[in-house]
C-alpha cells in the first residue's frame, strides 16, 4: 500500500469515526476527490482489520451507507458510560407501534390506531425522540395526514442493512404485527 493510499484509509477512517452516523461511500469519495470504488475498498480492509477480537470497534454497512459501531462485546460498558435514554428497553407498546410502522410505511398516526385500537401519539412521540421513527411527510389523503416511517437508527438498532430483512409477517386468523426476537447482536 503506498503512502497515498495510507493517507486515504487514515482520512476514511477519520471520517466515519466523526461522522458519527451512516454515511455513503460518495459523500466520502467527494470529500477526499477520489473514486467511489476506491473508498469502498478502503472501507472493506477497515473492516477487516476491526474484525480482529481485540478491536471494540466495527464498521457496519447499513443498505448503501457504512458506519462505525461499537462491537457487541463491549456494548454493555459503553451503554452504562453513556447512560442514555435512548437505550432503554422499549415497552410493549413500542414494539407493536414500530413493527405496524416497519411494515407498512408510511403510515399516519391514525393507521396505526386503527391496527392497535387504542392513541398511539405517546408512543410516537416516543419512538421519534429515541430516533427510531421519523416524519416521512404528508400523505394524499384527506386533511393530509402526516406520515411515519423508521430511521437509519431503527435498521442499526435490530441489525437489519434494510427493511428487506425484516422477518416476514405471521399470516392466519389474523395478522400479528410483531418483531421476531431481539436484535441482532453482530
Amino acid at each position: 500500500m503506498t503512502q497515498k493510499e495510507k493517507e486515504y484509509k487514515a482520512a476514511v477512517e477519520a471520517i466515519l469515526f466523526a461522522h458519527g452516523e451512516p454515511i455513503a461511500a460518495e459523500k466520502i469519495a467527494e470529500a477526499l476527490e477520489i473514486k467511489k470504488d476506491q473508498v469502498v475498498l478502503l472501507i472493506e480492509q477497515l473492516q477487516k482489520e476491526y474484525e480482529k477480537v481485540d478491536r471494540g470497534l466495527c464498521i457496519l454497512p447499513l443498505g448503501d451507507k457504512w458506519q462505525m459501531a461499537t462491537k457487541t462485546a463491549v456494548q454493555e460498558p459503553v451503554k452504562r458510560v453513556l447512560d442514555n435514554r435512548r437505550n432503554t428497553p422499549l415497552s410493549q407498546a413500542a414494539l407493536e407501534v414500530l413493527a405496524i410502522i416497519a411494515y407498512n410505511q408510511p403510515v399516519s398516526r391514525s393507521f396505526v390506531e386503527q391496527v392497535r385500537g387504542v392513541d398511539s401519539s405517546s408512543t410516537i412521540a416516543k419512538l421519534m425522540e429515541k430516533g427510531l421513527v421519523e416524519e416521512a411527510g404528508r400523505l394524499d389523503l384527506p386533511g393530509r395526514p402526516i406520515s411515519f416511517r423508521t430511521t437509519e437508527v431503527f435498521l442499526r438498532t435490530f441489525g437489519l442493512a434494510t427493511l428487506e430483512q425484516l422477518p416476514p409477517l405471521h399470516s392466519g386468523e389474523g395478522v400479528q404485527l410483531e418483531l421476531a426476537g431481539t436484535p441482532n447482536e453482530e
